[in-house]
Order: structure tokens, then sequence, then C-alpha cells
């Protein structure tokens, strides 16, 4: 071989080496998840990031934009009509949204989707979930996990059985959180209703929803939206055996043999308020007062979603907005809407 040969061999196999180095090397394509983001159809998809009070790091844009683009809006949304207009009340809560349950019109708004914990607001959709897969007197033999969960409000035993009513009962009436688990379980298991609780809420398109407990308890990642609540509100009253339930101002539960405690309803908006048919109240330290809340006027069904609220004045700061609403609906401009569910019905049916 001469020599200029061999070097133009050399030269051949180093620039081979070059490119497969450069193959091996090159960062790979990311990959899309094909389980978030917009779907081929347009239609969302589920996959927003945890955290509680979230700005939206790491969170897919269209999620701040569903049910329209003002609902994108950080601090107060509202379009108040040229004269006449009746000015919002101020409530001390991070987030809220008042809606029109029938028309799904969203009146005003407060940081919609921000995302928070939810405390026990996160009982109604656990009762919306399981409510349609649970036979009401089927009877539900309490375990070590539901007994076990502080505070157990009821005070279920281990080893006694319980009808799938009085549990429910237990559970919206005064926030049972051992009820709660005792449901989740009666699903089949515990995993079971918390994967069954999020594919609730996807289907709702509740895309800020990630249910981890299905009390509501603290528990890592765990977080809801104004706005996604307003959407589990809106499913809530299309469920005829939750709004009896949730209505209920007080009933007997048996506990033990012998032993009977009354559960008295939480909600004073049911009380308190004309018009109040239904609610959940929750609260721990981190997310504050939560509050969900529905009343109905002259045909008029509208729902209002608290988050992360001064103490002791959620059911208040819910009065007030309800008033407001009742007052400017349909003289205001909506500033977005309660979007419908995906096609095809609720996974859990």
């Amino acid at each position: 071989m001469s020599r200029a040969r061999g070097i133009a061999v050399m030269l051949a196999v180093l620039a081979c080496g070059l490119v497969i180095a450069a193959m091996v090397l090159r960062p790979a394509r990311a990959v899309p998840d094909l389980r978030s983001g917009p779907a081929a159809d347009g239609q969302p998809g589920a996959g927003s990031q945890p955290g509680a009070g979230s700005t939206g790091a790491g969170r897919r844009s269209w999620q701040w934009r569903v049910g329209g683009p003002e609902l994108a809006s950080r601090g107060v949304v509202v379009q108040y009509p040229a004269s006449g207009k009746r000015r919002l009340p101020r409530v001390r809560a991070s987030a809220y949204v008042i809606a029109d349950a029938g028309t799904g019109q969203v009146l005003a708004a407060k940081d919609p989707h921000c995302e928070f914990p939810p405390a026990s607001t996160l009982k109604v959709l656990t009762a919306v979930t399981l409510i349609p897969l649970l036979k009401p007197a089927a009877m539900v033999v309490a375990s070590r996990r539901a007994t076990s969960v502080q505070p157990n409000v009821v005070g279920l035993k281990r080893g006694r059985s319980y009808q799938v009513s009085s549990l429910f009962k237990a559970l919206l009436l005064i926030s049972a959180n051992d009820a709660a688990v005792a449901l989740a379980e009666a699903s089949g298991s515990f995993h079971r209703a918390i994967a069954l609780m999020n594919a609730e809420a996807h289907w709702l398109q509740a895309y800020d929803v990630l249910a981890k407990d299905p009390n509501g308890l603290p528990a890592a990642h765990q977080h809801v939206s104004a706005y996604d609540e307003a959407l589990i509100a809106r499913q809530a009253l299309a469920v005829p055996a939750f709004m009896k339930y949730d209505s209920t101002l007080a009933a007997r539960f048996h506990l033990k043999r012998r032993k009977w405690v009354t559960l008295v309803n939480q909600n004073s908006l049911l009380m308190q308020y004309r018009g109040g048919i239904g609610g959940k109240i929750g609260w721990t330290d981190r997310a504050r007062a939560t509050y969900i809340g529905m009343a109905r006027r002259q045909g008029v069904t509208l729902i209002v979603t608290i988050l992360h609220a001064r103490p002791l004045t959620e059911i208040i700061s819910a009065e007030r907005l309800l008033n407001w609403g009742f007052a400017m609906d349909h003289k205001v401009r909506p500033v977005g809407m309660l979007v419908p569910p995906l096609p095809g019905g609720p996974p859990a049916h």
C-alpha cells in the first residue's frame, strides 16, 4: 500500500469513528409523554405537577386555560357591566370561584387554577366517585387502617360492620376520616379507590386535582384548585344520593352494640343561608380553611369554592360571594365556563 493510500485509509477510519462517537454521545431526543398534555384531538390530558399554593412551575400551559383564557389570570378576575355593578366582596382567601351550575358560567374568580391542599373538601370527590359503586345497604367491616386514622372522628371499631349509607352520612355530615378510609377499602382496596378518584377527576377535566388520601388529610403532593372543585361540586349536584346525604341535618349512627351517636351536619350554610342546599367544609394547618358551598334561589343554582382561607371565615365568605352571585348572575359577563365531562361516561361506573 502506498503511503498516500495509507494516510487516506487512516483518515477515513478516523472520520467514521468521529461520526459513531457523535451518535453515541448526542443527547437522546425527548419522547413525548402521551399520558399528559393535549391529546391528538386537542383534549387536555392529566399531568399537573404537585404543589401547595403552586404558582405553576412545571405545569402545562394549557392547564391554566381550562375553562377559558381569562381563568389563567392571577388575582381577581371579573367583568362588571357598564352600569348597575355591585362590587365583589373582599374575602380572606387565596383562591375562590363563584359559578352558575346551570349555565356553567364562571361569574368571578380569584387564582382559579392555583393549586392548594384540599383538606376535607376532597371528600366530595370521594363521595361522587364511590356512591355509584357501593350499595347503600351493604355492610363494610372496619379495618385496622380505617380505625387507626387520626383524627378518626366517628370512632369506628376494628372488625365491626357498618352500613355503607351510614358511612356516607358520617363522611359528609361530620367529615369522618375513618369512614372515608372504610368506604375507600369497600371499593376493592384503598389504592383502587385513589385510582378511581383521580380517574373521576380526569373525566371531569379537573386536571389540577391529585388525590392521595380519600379523607383529604395532609399527603405529599395532594392538591386541588378552586376551579376544579367547582367542577366536582357540579358533578355532586347531579348525584341524587350525594345531595340526600349531604343535606341531611342530623342522623343516628350505630357505632357498636347498644351505642348510637348523633351526627350533626357541620355545614351551617344549610341552616343559616336562604337557599343553601349542600357543601363541605375542610381545615388542616397547611390547607387552612377550605370550603365548597351550593345554594339555589328561584331556579338558579350557584356553586362557590374557597381555598386557603382564614379559619372560621370560610362560610361567611361563601355567603357573601353567593349573595353577590345571585345579584349579578346574568348581569356580569362570564370570565369562563365550567367545562363538561369527557365523552364516554365516568370511569368508575
